[in-house]
Formats: C-alpha cells, sequence, structure tokens
C-alpha cells in the first residue's frame, strides 16, 4: 500500500485535503453519538459522515492515479488552477452538507426558501466541477507513456476514471431534478438498507448514482482482476468490463425509475 508520503509528492492538493478531511471525521463521528436529532428517520450527522468519508476515498483514489499521468499534463498551469478550483468545491460541498446537519435539516432537495434553493443550485455546480477531476486524471493518465502498470490496468483506470463524469452527470442530474431521491416506496430512510440507506421497498436514485460515482474504482478493481486472470496486456478482456459495468450502472438506474428496490431479496431481512 503506498504511503501518504508517497501520494503527497504526487498530489500534495488532494492528498493534503483527503488527510484534512479524514480528521474532520472524528468530531462529526462524535456529533453522531451525543447528537439525537433525526431527519428522514435518520440522525443527523450521518450524512455528513459518509460525505466526509466518501471524499477522502475519492481524493485518495484521485493522488494514486496521478502518480501514472502525464507529467506533461500535469505540470501544465491549467492543471493547477484545476486542481484548486476541485479542492474548493469539495470543501464548499462539505461545509453545506455539515451545516444543515447543524441546523437540522437537509442539504439535497432543500428549496423551502430563495436562499436554500440558490445555495443548492449552486452545490450542484460544484459537484460538476469536482465531478470533473475524474475526466481530466483519465487523459493524464492515457497521455503517460514509459513502465509503471501494465497495459490492462491502464486501461481500467482510464475507461473508470472517463466513465465516472459521464454517468454521474446522468444519474445524479436525474436525481437533483427530483423532488426526493425515492421513486415509490417508504420515504423514509429509517427503514432502508443497513448502512446505505436505500430503499427496500421501492426505487432509490443513490443506488445508480454510488456505483456512477464508483467507476473509478470498480473498474480498475476488475482491470487488477482480468490482468491476474489473463495477464497483463488483457485490454480486450477490460473493455468489455469496462461495457459491463457500465451496463450495470444503466440497469440499476432504470430499475429506480420503476420505483423497483435494488435488492428486493433483502426487503424483508
Amino acid at each position: 500500500m503506498l504511503g501518504l508520503r508517497q501520494l503527497h509528492r504526487s498530489s500534495p492538493r488532494y492528498t493534503g485535503l483527503a488527510v484534512l478531511l479524514a480528521i474532520a471525521a472524528l468530531p462529526v463521528a462524535i456529533a453522531l453519538a451525543i447528537d439525537t436529532r433525526l431527519y428522514q428517520g435518520i440522525p443527523v450527522w450521518i450524512k455528513p459522515l459518509k460525505f466526509l468519508l466518501s471524499f477522502v476515498l475519492y481524493l485518495l483514489t484521485l493522488a494514486w492515479a496521478s502518480r501514472h499521468a502525464a507529467a506533461a499534463v500535469t505540470s501544465r498551469p491549467w492543471w493547477r488552477w484545476h486542481e484548486r478550483a476541485v479542492v474548493l468545491a469539495v470543501l464548499a460541498e462539505v461545509a453545506w452538507i455539515a451545516g444543515a446537519a447543524a441546523l437540522g435539516t437537509g442539504s439535497h432537495f432543500n428549496v423551502t426558501s430563495l436562499p436554500t434553493g440558490v445555495l443548492y443550485g449552486t452545490m450542484g455546480f460544484a459537484a460538476v466541477v469536482l465531478t470533473s477531476a475524474t475526466a481530466t486524471m483519465a487523459f493524464a493518465v492515457a497521455r503517460a507513456r514509459g513502465p509503471g502498470l501494465s497495459p490492462a490496468l491502464r486501461d481500467g483506470v482510464v475507461w473508470g476514471l472517463g466513465l465516472t463524469l459521464p454517468l454521474t452527470l446522468l444519474t445524479a442530474g436525474t436525481l437533483a431534478a427530483q423532488a426526493n431521491h425515492w421513486v415509490g416506496g417508504t420515504p423514509s430512510d429509517a427503514a432502508g438498507l443497513w448502512l446505505m440507506g436505500w430503499s427496500r421497498d421501492g426505487g432509490d436514485l443513490r443506488v445508480p448514482h454510488f456505483f456512477a460515482t464508483h467507476a473509478m474504482q470498480g473498474v480498475p478493481a476488475l482491470a487488477w482482476l482480468i490482468a491476474r486472470w489473463r495477464g497483463p496486456a488483457a485490454v480486450g478482456w477490460v473493455r468489455a468490463a469496462a461495457g459491463l459495468y457500465t451496463a450495470f450502472v444503466l440497469f440499476t438506474f432504470a430499475q429506480a425509475l420503476r420505483g423497483m428496490p435494488f435488492a428486493p431479496w433483502l426487503a424483508a431481512a
């Protein structure tokens, strides 16, 4: 496992912010333990904690990928300015979600007043900015030459990063256009699937959104397994896996839109 020092040398901004957010997760976890307020049937601090941990994983994945990116791309001024924009967007999202939790209200779908509606739209733009880092990183990794990743794993990293933005725009854009994330079923997270909170008795658009945003980890993981199974040059198999992953995201998207739970066999669990 790569140490933080190595990741920091490759991407000091993304690694530094990941460490900061990991530290910030501690007081949020304490707040979760002592604050008994609920929102939509679950403790108000669960959402900020999930987002903090998700951002830590997101940023560390980008930092790892930057180790295998072309220096001719990452050394350009526009790259540094884009990294700064991504960092600011992440900080804005964290402040927004944590602030809403502190007030005991919702961050997403909160258009109850003009200020909250404007803020919700602004944070939607920030989400696009921060997710765009996957597209620029895919470009930088694809341009890299020389030793490092095997052809199969490099292809998996490029496809995983490259698929994240369009799949997220599709699923998150549809999600943001709704009044909430449920499609039928009980409008509460209290009885949702353990840890994720996904609806057990109806559709939940957070499901395809989750798998879309984690294509950047899921596809490279599949590529790593394929490289061990079929050899380091099995690029064709990796691209087939990327296609299957995309089909899976689209399947869960269609499933949610039809009001069907992601895992109906767990409905009674």
